[in-house]
């Protein structure tokens, strides 16, 4: 090859925005396409760990079929014939994800490390980092699923236990509040003794419905229209006694439309959580975001320890019924442009908007 034609096949190359994601090993552009490099003889898959090839030596291939008609060999270190590594991961968590789901009784870490070949500390950091959850919390939350599946089809306290996998009922009833949200048997009965009292207030960026259990507030909706809010709440909690909040309870929304005027009064309520295990860890790494600070999605994910769950990350985010006492309108996308919000993009623009105001901050 001449200079010449080395150098402009080194600037077709750097300048194929294909070209930016095999320098950074982006590991998302696996099966999107391919590189060979002339002066080793091998194709590779973009996220290849070997050492970067000079772009004067490599051509881009949109199929795998290309990569392998320039005669080169398959590199050994990528194997860009087979699987990735996050799918060959990714197979191995589904594997050990079915093991919990089909045993009797919950499976061990080290049981589940030996059934997909791996070591325990190894296997540990590889689901976490998959699936955003410790194997241990996986099990909580696939027993926390059978247990309200079960409870739903109507059959009894008993069999929920032992479906679970529970070894005793005394275990089962440790954590049963907790998992529920309420006691087995009201859960059973579709939450038809359970009270809410709710009440809805007035603020700059529209009504603010506030619902709460014995246990804490519940929910914090807002809208355009408060009869819209209070059908999304028997929406929400279908079975539940709803009652108008007297005027105690009206201070409390009074409180609530505080905090979204002026967020540095702060709010501290008690609030009855209910999620899935992965989405209360997201939903308490989102109570350490300060007001007038917003974080990426993907900043979030590496705080809870599961940096490839940026997605899960947003759908808890989206599922969040606690707006503003759980502040999901501080979470951006990377380039920091404001992503969707439960209760309008417009709103999280506002509440982002008064949080960054510094004389709001210090009223």
């Amino acid at each position: 090859m001449t200079r010449t034609m080395e150098r402009i096949r080194t600037i077709a190359t750097a300048d194929d925005p294909r070209w930016a994601r095999v320098l950074s090993r982006d590991r998302t552009a696996d099966g999107a396409f391919w590189y060979s490099v002339s002066t080793t003889g091998i194709y590779c898959r973009p996220s290849c760990p070997s050492r970067t090839a000079h772009a004067g030596n490599v051509d881009l291939h949109d199929t795998l079929a290309s990569a392998r008609a320039t005669g080169f060999r398959p590199c050994k270190r990528c194997n860009p014939e087979g699987m990735s590594q996050d799918a060959e991961t990714l197979a191995l968590v589904a594997r050990a994800c079915r093991i919990i789901e089909r045993s009797e009784e919950p499976p061990s870490l080290s049981d589940l490390a030996e059934a997909v070949g791996l070591s325990t500390g190894y296997f540990h950091r590889l689901f976490k980092a998959a699936t955003g959850l410790t194997p241990k919390d996986y099990v909580a939350a696939h027993q926390a699923r059978s247990v309200r599946e079960t409870l739903a089809q109507g059959q009894s306290v008993t069999e929920a236990i032992y479906a679970a996998g529970f070894n005793s009922s005394g275990r089962f009833y440790e954590k049963a509040t907790a998992m529920l949200g309420m006691t087995p048997s009201r859960y059973r009965a579709g939450g038809v003794d359970e009270d809410l009292r709710f009440a809805v207030g007035q603020s700059s960026l529209g009504a603010i419905l506030v619902a709460s259990s014995a246990k804490g507030v519940a929910a914090i909706l807002i809208g355009d229209d408060p009869e819209a809010l209070v059908r999304d709440l028997q929406d929400r909690f279908p079975k539940a006694r709803l009652t108008g909040g007297d005027a105690d309870y009206e201070l409390l929304v009074a409180r609530v439309v505080g905090f979204v005027e002026t967020p540095g009064l702060g709010l501290d309520l008690p609030l009855d959580v209910r999620g899935t295990a992965f989405q209360q860890r997201v939903w308490r790494a989102l109570l350490d975001i300060p007001p007038g600070k917003t974080v990426s999605y993907a900043e979030i994910a590496r705080a809870i320890g599961a940096p490839k769950a940026v997605r899960a990350v947003a759908g808890a985010c989206a599922a969040n019924t606690l707006a503003v006492a759980i502040p999901c309108h501080r979470v951006v996308r990377n380039d920091g442009a404001l992503s969707g919000y439960a209760w309008g993009v417009e709103r999280k623009r506002g509440l982002l908007d008064r949080e960054a105001t510094p004389a709001r901050l210090s009223a």
